[in-house]
């Protein structure tokens, strides 16, 4: 069953909202919403990002499975620079070694995305249930966020930004942006120095980036305490290797009260494929049913 979709134009930003055809605006049941974010140089209308909002609401409220006690809502947006707030798309390249297609700027251009898109769900989260619900009808009673590639990096970040996500489905992503940017750079013959990678940026990643956080913590220090991640990668990835994303990802606590799953899996690239899907479906299932994910 194809989810139903409306667009709304929220502080100048366009975002669309999917739910469930049989999802009543005269329902009285509380409402989970997940942010969905795409990839480097797609944008929210994307087929295979539709696609898997499709596969979630499929998952979720499928037959079987446990009792769902709430509705889901799935809000997709533009990541800056792409989509219809694109500026210029030679700044989403990486380095290359054909000028029409290199992007000196990559490392920086790259991350600031990324940390803006957290600052645009954090806004999101501020101000999009008075432009769905006018009037109170409904009530917004948690927040989740997943994405692909770009989308996925973007993920580990606004999940360890903003308190108010209690869920978390990266796929594809990767937490630790130095490991994953100084493999590139040294896969291109790019030196991890300015300018390429100012002073400034380093020590705001070495201050900021999830990585540098207190992720091991078994306490409130640590950003990612009492969350539900879902981690979803590919062995075979080259672009976004497990490598980078593994000590972090195997090193992470959410305590008794989180959840961490993890699948990295065999035979897959840098793609989400129908296992990750599916794998992401019923992982909001169960947040939707309440039930120990």
């Amino acid at each position: 069953m194809e989810p139903t979709k409306q667009t709304l134009l929220v502080g100048g930003l366009l975002v669309d909202v999917y739910s469930h055809p049989t999802s009543s605006s005269s329902s009285t049941d509380p409402i989970h919403a997940l942010f969905f974010l795409h990839g480097r140089f797609e944008s929210a209308q994307e087929k295979h990002l539709v696609d898997t909002v499709k596969s979630i609401f499929d998952e979720s409220y499928g037959s079987g499975g446990g009792e769902r006690k709430k509705d889901l809502i799935v809000v997709a947006f533009d990541h800056r620079n792409h989509g219809t707030r694109l500026m210029d798309q030679k700044r989403n390249f990486a380095w290359s070694e054909d000028p029409a297609e290199n992007n000196d700027q990559h490392a920086v251009d790259m991350y600031t995305i990324q940390t803006g898109t957290a600052e645009d769900v954090s806004f999101l989260i501020d101000h999009l249930p008075s432009f769905l619900y006018r009037s109170g009808e409904r009530t917004i009673v948690e927040w989740g966020m997943g994405g692909t590639s770009l989308g996925g990096h973007s993920t580990w970040i606004a999940l360890s930004r903003e308190p108010r996500l209690t869920l978390g489905i990266p796929i594809i992503g990767c937490p630790d942006y130095t490991k994953l940017i100084s493999r590139r750079a040294q896969a291109s013959g790019i030196p991890f120095s300015p300018p390429y990678f100012p002073t400034s940026f380093k020590t705001y990643i070495e201050t900021y980036d999830p990585a540098q956080l207190a992720y091991r913590a078994k306490d409130a220090s640590n950003p990612f305490f009492g969350k539900k991640i879902l981690v979803l990668s590919g062995k075979d990835d080259k672009l976004v290797p497990w490598v980078a994303s593994a000590e972090f990802v195997e090193g992470l606590e959410v305590g008794d009260g989180g959840v961490k799953r993890v699948v990295v899996e065999e035979g897959a690239g840098h793609e989400c494929t129908n296992g990750m899907r599916k794998e992401a479906g019923l992982f909001v299932r169960k947040w939707l049913s309440g039930a120990g994910l």
